[in-house]
């Protein structure tokens, strides 16, 4: 059952939201499912209304060469077949186009079931005839025509009637060319009349040309003469068309009597497609509506942000609403051309879009289903039925009271006028309060400041205003809750032209209470104005701080494998060097016990226990590879407050929380996202082992404190030249790809020692003077 009426669904305009949907559909049954669509209150039909949008909408997305093509209705002549009549060609090629549609939609989505399951579930009951299909469309022309290839007969009997209509058209057209016969014809033509080929003969000349007359001109001056010579041919070309009509009519009535077996499934079929096509034009809906899919949730509420006009430009200002969580009437104020009306059918055609399977456009929309939607909207007046604009207002609010629930959304726009201010106004809060007293949701929108006051002073009801500038006196229309709107009487009529002193003779009229509450409420919208203005300044803030925050935590991640890589590789650079040293250290002592043969043991060993202390001080220092700190296996389970290693960044975190398999680690001075794959629980603390001297840890140091420039300014050549050796040294053994050397502009000899240098240096690969952004030929650059 719909849960709104046909009045309310026409004050909506939801008759022209179904007018827009039909367009995008491709078949005639199609366009009738879009326009018997109504909104419907079961949560599981909503619910599986939306999630077969979303699949059509996912399928345009993904699949912008999927074959959903304009498919003719074929249900009157299924029907027709059915009951045993012969169809028309056009009619049989009609069936065999909608059979293809049936084929192509059925395969795309078999092929694609776990992708689109709903409308895979669909497709998958249809029946196509690929059969009957290819004869059909093989058989018969894209211009109704049966081809010659329909069957063998019919391609014989349409050759032999070429054969002889050419025949006639050879001797006629000898008779108009000929001398002879020239001068007696009205024209030098051949045409045709009751399917026989003739000559125009000049009246006068009727005589001179035997034949049988089958018409004359209109103004009596021409006969249409079939010549003797081509009677008996014209008599074969009509016992064969004859013969041709015969058997295309036996063709038809064999695709006939075939479609009408298959007429009970394939209307099954075309049902099933009807449904598809009318599902993809919900989709394509969608994507030119740039909409999204509402969350559905329990209870009776509407929620939504950013929301557009369905039938409005998209430059339209979008607004945010909400009602049925914290409050249950909304009562709406501000100027007439805020954009309340506006603002109160966005509301309503939000619930029935929603409800009716049809994503919205808008940021996002929750929504707890409504079982009932009332909508009194717009003027009225009904002269046939004598009933003034109150009294037809009047009239559907009797109706809203009468059939009202706790589960229904009303909304009412300009609640009370039509009528005396004051008596107005009171009834407008009596009816709001019997809203209230049936848990009804509504949105109210009205110009009266005593709803104001009885939304201010009811905790279920809550004030709502369309924002106005009160400078530029130009409507915003955005929605804000939780302050009233003023209706800015004054500020309009003075912008439109109304004398100044009419205005200020108005305003004195207005008691000193109304002033003051004039002013306070002005005054309060200005600060809101502003104070939101603040919060969105703020809010902007707080976003680009989380990016940026966001994009350090990712730099620093970076820097940190980046250290470990360059420390491993400088580790392994020094144990490199180690092996090379203790290599060349044996060899120089196997050599000294060669040469000290002939010395006595004593200074012999002790030579060799020298040159191995010698050694050792060259390698000493030099750390071993690191091991890792915790368990091989990672944790399962972990708790706030432990510590863990990161064998990523080697080092120690402490865990700050967990979700799921993944914990927030604080490493440093940083916080890291990482699963618990990428950790290892921290076991008893190891006392490091002492380093076996300082050269080791003097390189290391080097390593992780190197600066990718060397300031030589102010230095003698030579000078220079020494501290760039050292320089080059530490870059190689940090692994480095590039550095600078400062050498300033001056006068250039520094510039041209270190370029002369830097030739015949091994460790170079090439280099080059700075660039513009680089410091010019004030530096060096080079690659090792």
């Amino acid at each position: 059952m719909t849960i709104a009426d046909q009045g309310t669904l026409k004050r909506l305009e939801w008759d022209k939201i179904t007018e827009r949907l039909a367009r995008h559909c491709a078949s005639e049954p199609g366009r009738e499912l879009v326009q018997a669509l109504v909104p419907v209150a079961d949560t599981d039909e909503v619910v599986r209304l939306q999630a077969e949008t979303e699949e059509a909408a996912r399928v345009l997305r993904l699949e912008p060469a999927a074959e959903f093509n304009v498919w003719p209705d074929i249900r009157e002549p299924l029907k027709r077949a059915e009951r045993g009549l012969v169809l028309e060609a056009e009619s049989v090629l009609d069936v065999g186009r909608t059979l293809r549609a049936i084929r192509l939609v059925r395969n795309f989505f078999s092929a694609r079931v776990e992708k689109y399951p709903l409308l895979a579930g669909w497709a998958r009951v249809m029946s196509p005839s690929p059969e009957l299909e290819k004869r059909i469309l093989e058989a018969i022309m894209p211009g109704g025509e049966l081809a010659d290839a329909a069957s063998a007969q019919l391609g014989d009997i349409r050759r032999r009637l070429l054969r002889a209509r050419q025949q006639v058209k050879e001797t006629l057209d000898r008779m108009v060319r000929s001398h002879t016969t020239q001068k007696y014809l009205q024209d030098n033509i051949i045409t045709i009349r009751e399917g026989r080929y003739v000559v125009p003969v000049k009246i006068e000349y009727r005589g001179e040309v035997p034949g049988l007359v089958h018409d004359q001109s209109a103004s009596g001056a021409t006969l249409f003469v079939e010549p003797m010579a081509v009677v008996e041919k014209n008599n074969e070309i009509r016992r064969l068309e004859a013969a041709e009509k015969q058997e295309v009519y036996r063709i038809l009535a064999d695709f006939s009597a075939l479609i009408g077996a298959v007429a009970p499934e394939t209307l099954g079929s075309v049902d099933i497609l009807a449904h598809i096509d009318f599902t993809m034009a919900k989709g394509r809906f969608s994507l030119q509506l740039k909409a999204v899919p509402p969350v559905i949730e329990p209870g009776v509420h509407l929620r939504f942000r950013l929301a557009r006009h369905p039938l409005i430009p998209g430059d339209a200002v979008p607004i945010t609403c909400r009602v049925g969580e914290d409050f249950d009437i909304l009562v709406l104020t501000g100027p007439n051309t805020g954009g309340k009306t506006v603002a109160l059918k966005t509301v309503g055609l939000t619930v029935l879009m929603v409800q009716a399977g049809l994503q919205v456009p808008m940021e996002d929309c929750a929504i707890g289903l409504f079982t009932r939607v009332f909508a009194d909207i717009g003027d009225e007046q009904s002269i046939e039925d004598s009933l003034s604009t109150f009294s037809s207002h009047m009239r559907n609010i009797v109706h809203i009271v009468r059939d009202v629930t706790a589960d229904s959304l009303v909304l009412i726009d300009e609640l009370g006028t039509g009528t005396d201010p004051t008596e107005g106004a009171a009834l407008a809060q009596s009816i709001l309060e019997e809203l209230l007293a049936r848990g009804a949701k509504a949105v109210a929108t009205t110009h009266f400041s005593e709803l104001k006051h009885f939304a201010t002073n009811n905790e279920r009801v809550e004030n709502g205003s369309v924002e106005f500038d009160n400078v530029t006196l130009e409507p915003l229309y955005k929605i804000v809750i939780g302050r009233p709107g003023r209706s800015n009487a004054f500020e309009i009529a003075s912008r439109l032209g109304l004398p100044g002193t009419i205005v200020g003779r108005a305003r004195e009229y207005l008691t000193v209470d109304q002033h003051r509450a004039e002013d306070l409420l002005k005054n309060l919208e200005l600060t809101q104005q502003q104070g939101e203005g603040d919060r969105e300044a703020a809010r902007a803030l707080r976003r680009e701080a989380e990016v940026l925050k966001d994009k350090y935590d990712a730099e620093l991640a970076k820097f940190l494998e980046k250290k470990q890589a360059i420390r491993e590789k400088a580790v392994e650079q020094a144990h490199e060097q180690v092996r090379r040293i203790r290599q060349e250290g044996e060899a120089i002592i196997r050599e000294l016990r060669e040469q000290i043969k002939q010395d006595s043991n004593r200074t012999r060993e002790q030579g060799i226990h020298e040159a191995r202390d010698r050694i050792n001080q060259l390698t000493g220092g030099i750390p071993e590879r690191p091991a890792p700190v915790g368990g091989g296996t990672p944790p399962t389970a972990l708790k706030p407050g432990e510590t863990v290693f990161i064998p990523r960044f080697n080092q120690d975190g402490q865990v700050v929380s967990t979700k799921g398999d993944e914990a927030v680690v604080q490493a440093g001075s940083i916080r890291l996202n990482l699963p618990f794959a990428e950790l290892r629980l921290r076991t008893a603390a190891r006392t490091p082992e002492p380093m076996r001297g300082t050269t080791g840890q003097m390189a290391l140091q080097k390593v992780m404190d190197f600066k990718s420039e060397l300031d030589m300014r102010g230095m003698r050549a030579e000078e220079a030249l020494n501290e760039m050796d050292k320089y080059l040294d530490d870059a190689v053994l940090s692994g480095v790809e590039r550095v600078h050397l400062i050498h300033g502009k001056g006068t250039g000899v520094l510039r041209a020692a270190v370029t002369e240098h830097l030739r015949g240096d091994s460790r170079v690969k090439s280099f080059r003077l700075g660039e513009a952004g680089e410091g010019g030929i004030g530096v060096t650059v080079v690659e090792f």
